[in-house]
């Protein structure tokens, strides 16, 4: 009698991520996201992380980082393991920005952005054989790898410029703080994270993340980016745009009017349930194929 000694194909466990920006508290837009991800994750019975994006401090809010890991326990959306915060990480992305120099993936850059924008937008390589030091310059990826298309498991094939996709984009500011390209990456290559459910805002920097993951030879992610909850005059939700924050004592509604939003037909009985009973029906309920790709006609679900 023969044994079949071919080794089966390994599958990564499920791992999942919501990794929001300390800029304000959570909104609509907000829950979208954070719910969306979170269902993915424990439909499959996988593991679901949260990560608070705090590397641009002029741009974050005293106490929004609290406030925002307390309103997701309001909402019922608990996480596993404990929460990263990428200001505790500075010497594992200088570690990774080191390993690209010394491989030659990345050189230093002194151009501005105001030139940049007079010369069209689109960074044109001019610092690539200058052999700049690092003082005063932005760290530039040297793109070996361009990405100019994608699948999406929500949008389908997404397909960007070849010049976007050519271009060397920066990994870290002139002024010392880490670009959200690097962070995210490195951050999400060292969780473990088998898939990326986010909003559709941040579909254009996908091809700039592949690359880098490529650059690194990391793993790819899967990819979900769910549709965006935008105002009447086509901005979308935001901390930004002042988007109101989500009320801790409306909770099931806005859970269901997420849920419907996220095309789960959530039975108008459910509102009136626990905030448990609300997100075990979604977990029990969820199913991808039914998120539109873009917002539905009434985003409150009315």
């Amino acid at each position: 009698m023969s044994v079949n000694t071919t080794p089966l194909p390994h599958i990564r466990p499920y791992v999942g991520r919501f990794a929001p920006s300390p800029s304000g508290p959570l909104h609509f837009g907000s829950l979208i996201a954070a719910l969306g991800s979170f269902l993915q994750a424990r439909a499959q019975q996988g593991r679901w992380l949260v990560r608070i994006e705090d590397i641009d401090p002029p741009r974050e809010m005293a106490g929004a980082a609290g406030l925002i890991l307390h309103t997701l326990e309001a909402y019922g959306l608990e996480w596993d393991g404990e929460v990263m915060y990428q200001s505790d990480r500075h010497d594992r992305y200088d570690q990774i920005i080191e390993q690209l120099y010394q491989a030659g993936d990345l050189y230093w850059c002194r151009c501005t952005r105001r030139e940049i924008m007079a010369a069209g937008g689109l960074y044109s390589g001019h610092c690539r054989t200058l052999r700049l030091t690092a003082a005063g310059c932005a760290a530039r990826l040297r793109q070996h790898h361009p990405v100019y298309h994608f699948e999406d498991r929500l949008q389908g094939h997404i397909v960007v410029p070849a010049a976007l996709a050519e271009e060397d984009f920066i990994i870290r500011r002139r002024d010392g703080l880490y670009a959200y390209n690097l962070a995210v990456v490195v951050d999400d290559m060292d969780s473990g994270i088998t898939e990326i459910v986010r909003g559709a805002d941040l579909l254009e920097p996908t091809v700039r993340q592949i690359a880098l993951y490529q650059t690194l030879e990391a793993p790819v992610p899967d990819w979900v980016h769910l549709p965006l909850a935008v105002l009447a005059d086509g901005n979308k939700l935001s901390k930004q745009n002042h988007a109101p924050a989500l009320a801790l004592d409306e909770v099931r509604p806005a859970l269901w009017q997420a849920l419907h939003f996220l095309g789960q037909c959530p039975p108008p009985e459910l509102m009136a349930s626990r905030i448990d009973e609300i997100i075990g029906w979604g977990i029990a309920n969820w199913r991808l194929e039914r998120v539109p790709a873009s917002q539905p006609e009434d985003p409150a679900g009315r």
